[in-house]
């Protein structure tokens, strides 16, 4: 009995489907100095704003709490004194206050609420100038306000709101408020045997006792904001490092951009390279003597006290190009001495051009001394 066989179905597919993130598959590779420079041009770095908003409400009542007596003291002198005059500016008016008056009056008076607050807005511009500072340091850049039409996408916006990222700020605000509600609960539950005495004292002491009650309240809250924004802090750096991170392809792609083509850049290497021994070459015929090893390495060498302190390694190469050296030598009847150590001590320590080292003049002096006497015997 023969058994039908089955037909087979063939689809196209594309591996790239299946990775996981980006062009070139899974992000596992950290940013590069070049991706993290580019992201911080472009505005993009781990802050944390809650950070920012502790530090500068910790400022806010630390200042309240030095400048209390002096700030409710002055505002309420203040109210006293504008108060006082409403009687005199109407009895000095025909009618009734006059507008202008009304203004002048208004203007002196916020131009003292302003000179007494000012410690707190200086100070408090201070603390969130230097938190910004302490995160990302010193980088001025206009590109985050500039807009961008994908933010206006209203399917990129909806990705947004539904993203693990939302839902993390989601449950930091609760928990954030839930925590500050607490605090605040507790600080002024410490302070209620007090409260009950307001409609007992006089309005001066009811200013400064609320103050003093709010600013209490505001430290602990503060401090505890403190902590949150610091763990904020944490998760933003390390959220930032895994947004930054690259594909292995991207990291190609990059030094490919910024290097060059590693193709590329070894022809270039290799022309330099061929190049250069042209010009070695051409220097050669000057050369006093080549030291072999014998095979291996070649080293020319050149004095002329006119023009040197010392000798001179003109040319040199190993192998193939050793070959060549010798036998530019020979065609130029250039002696060829037999050294191997020096040689190999030349070759590995001495560039082209350079002068031979101290250590080694008289391992050269005897060499040029022996080439020397063949030239007068000849």
């Amino acid at each position: 009995m023969k058994l039908r066989e089955k037909p087979y179905f063939f689809m196209e597919y594309d591996l790239q489907w299946f990775a996981k993130e980006g062009n070139g598959g899974e992000k596992t590779e950290p940013a590069t100095s070049k991706k993290l420079q580019d992201a911080r041009n472009e505005g993009q770095v781990a802050k944390s704003q809650e950070l920012n908003h502790a530090l500068g409400l910790i400022a806010l009542f630390l200042t309240l709490k030095v400048f209390i007596s002096y700030i409710g003291e002055s505002l309420f002198y203040t109210f006293a004194a504008n108060y006082n005059k409403i009687p005199d500016i109407i009895n000095e008016s025909i009618g009734g206050m006059s507008v202008h008056l009304a203004t002048t009056v208004i203007n002196q008076t916020m131009i003292t609420i302003l000179k007494i607050v000012a410690p707190v807005f200086i100070i408090g511009y201070t603390v969130a100038l230097l938190s910004n500072i302490l995160q990302v340091k010193w980088k001025v850049t206009t590109k985050p306000m500039k807009p961008k039409f994908s933010k206006l996408n209203p399917l990129n916006g909806f990705k947004r709101i539904f993203s693990k990222d939302s839902l993390f700020e989601l449950l930091k605000s609760i928990a954030k408020i839930s925590l500050i509600i607490y605090v605040a609960y507790t600080a002024i539950r410490d302070h209620q045997d007090e409260l009950f005495l307001l409609y007992d004292i006089p309005l001066l002491q009811v200013i400064l006792l609320v103050g003093s009650i709010v600013i209490d309240a505001g430290l602990k809250i503060s401090f505890v904001y403190l902590l949150v924004g610091m763990a904020d802090w944490f998760y933003q750096k390390h959220k930032f490092k895994e947004d930054m991170k690259m594909t292995k392809q991207e990291v190609k792609d990059e030094y490919k951009n910024t290097e060059g083509n590693p193709e590329i850049k070894g022809r270039q290497r290799s022309k330099m390279r061929e190049a250069s021994q042209r010009r070695m070459m051409q220097e050669l015929p000057n050369a006093d003597v080549v030291i072999t090893n014998p095979t291996h390495y070649a080293v020319a060498i050149r004095y002329d006290a006119n023009q040197y302190s010392a000798p001179i390694v003109v040319a040199k190469g190993e192998d193939y190009l050793a070959m060549k050296i010798r036998e530019a030598a020979k065609e130029h009847q250039i002696e060829i001495v037999e050294n191997k150590p020096l040689a190999r001590m030349l070759y590995a320590n001495v560039d082209v051009g350079e002068e031979v080292p101290p250590e080694l003049y008289q391992a050269v002096a005897e060499v040029l001394a022996f080439v020397y006497n063949l030239r007068e015997n000849r």
